[in-house]
């Protein structure tokens, strides 16, 4: 009875796993974004600097510079490449972005509903209905601890008893033996005897 707090528990923790898992997907999105933006700068930059060098090349003899024949289409050929990857991880950005961020958003949205006092409607709904589901059984175990308690108590009392009644029978036993007690007084003691190995007896047969 009770243990239901944890499983209610998950349902919070539900709504703090989206939360995390949006901002883990939201933060691979901006280095995909950066690792984009990194090439295409790079393959912009050096475009520029090649092309000008081409065009300068042109401008005077034909072989008085390296950037000529397949050295250029190969030059140009890996700025060409950088932009396609650039485009590449643009488009994992923008999946994670717009497909898988927004898609964990939405369910997270669809799934917990805040309530103006605090904590989410789910949380509470599934906490009543657990509460209402185990109200006869947290009745009966409060009957059965009850007499639990109440059998240990009695234990205790007629373990108790009983240590008194063995107490009171030595006792008796020793008197009885007593040889300077008058024979009246003998007989007495004699069934005080008695009576407390009666008593002893009555107890542990309890």
């Amino acid at each position: 009875v009770g243990n239901f707090k944890r499983t209610v528990k998950r349902i919070d923790d539900g709504h703090r796993l989206c939360t995390d898992l949006m901002g883990c997907l939201q933060e691979r999105a901006k280095i995909e974004k950066g690792y984009s933006v990194q090439l295409t700068e790079w393959s912009r930059r050096w475009r520029q600097l090649i092309e000008k060098a081409i065009k300068s090349l042109a401008c005077s003899s034909f072989w008085s510079g390296p950037q000529y024949g397949s050295v250029e289409h190969a030059w140009l050929g890996m700025m060409t490449e950088a932009e396609r990857v650039s485009e590449l991880h643009q488009e994992v950005r923008n999946s994670l972005m717009n497909e898988d961020v927004e898609k964990v958003k939405n369910w997270q949205k669809e799934s917990y509903h805040r309530q103006m006092i605090g904590g989410f409607k789910e949380t509470k709904e599934a906490d009543e209905g657990f509460k209402k589901a185990q109200k006869p059984w947290a009745k009966k175990l409060k009957e059965v601890m009850r007499l639990w308690f109440d059998q240990v108590s009695l234990m205790e009392t007629a373990k108790k008893t009983y240590h008194l009644a063995c107490k009171e029978e030595k006792l008796a036993a020793a008197r009885e033996a007593d040889v300077s007690v008058d024979p009246g007084q003998q007989k007495k003691l004699h069934e005080k005897t008695e009576k407390c190995k009666q008593d002893v007896q009555k107890v542990n047969h309890t």
